[in-house]
């Protein structure tokens, strides 16, 4: 019990300075690079105090060693754009006017529930409201609105708020979203209807189709 005790104090204390150390980047900016270095020096410092047949000083050194090495790549990235773009990436368009870009969706291997998921988050029901929306490298979703679309609301003019529906995914990746169908009463023969109107014969060319508020149908085909 005081060879366990011993190390997790050994373990603890150097986390805490090893952490502090390696700055808030690890907390602020956390991309895939900054969060395997945690997960590691986390799994150096468990295994120090859970097998006992590693001895303290190895696992100290290993600790100190795997810092040392974050400290030196942190370094480089700071002097070098290419090392940056080399460890953490850059950033992606996902979505360009209204568009989404498949190409760039199956580069950062991002399906479109995920991306909706993203959006929603940022406070945006509707691809048609985006002008541009760019994957960063620690994965979060920047959404720049449409100019027409930050417009002001109905608080800011003082007017009686009214209930409105939510855009509905109806079609993705060529299949439809069953549910979605019925849950908003839009038939099979409507959105058949709705697609020959638009002159696509095959339902599998369609990368997203979505159910506005006034219960058109918004479709973007594959490229």
């Amino acid at each position: 019990m005081l060879d366990t005790a011993l190390r997790t104090l050994i373990g603890f204390a150097l986390l805490l300075i090893l952490t502090r150390l390696l700055g808030k980047k690890q907390l602020s900016q956390l991309t895939v690079f900054t969060y395997i270095t945690g997960i590691a020096l986390g799994n150096i410092a468990s295994e120090m105090v859970l097998q006992k047949e590693i001895p303290i000083l190895d696992a100290v050194f290993a600790l100190i060693l795997w810092s040392l090495l974050v400290f030196i790549i942190e370094w480089i990235s700071l002097k070098s754009a290419a090392a940056r773009v080399l460890m953490d990436g850059e950033p992606t368009i996902v979505i360009k006017k209204g568009l989404i870009l498949e190409k760039a969706l199956k580069a950062q291997r991002l399906n479109l529930d995920d991306l909706f998921m993203q959006l929603r988050l940022n406070q945006v029901f509707s691809v048609k409201d985006v002008e541009y929306a760019i994957l960063e490298p620690n994965g979060a979703l920047t959404v720049m609105k449409k100019s027409d679309k930050n417009h002001v609301t109905r608080g800011d003019l003082q007017l009686s708020a009214e209930p409105v529906g939510l855009p509905c995914e109806i079609i993705a990746d060529g299949k439809i979203v069953e549910k979605n169908l019925k849950e908003f009463g839009f038939s099979h023969k409507q959105l058949n209807d709705e697609i020959k109107r638009q002159k696509i014969t095959d339902i599998r060319t369609i990368l997203y189709a979505e159910l506005q508020q006034d219960r058109s149908l918004y479709i973007q085909k594959r490229v």
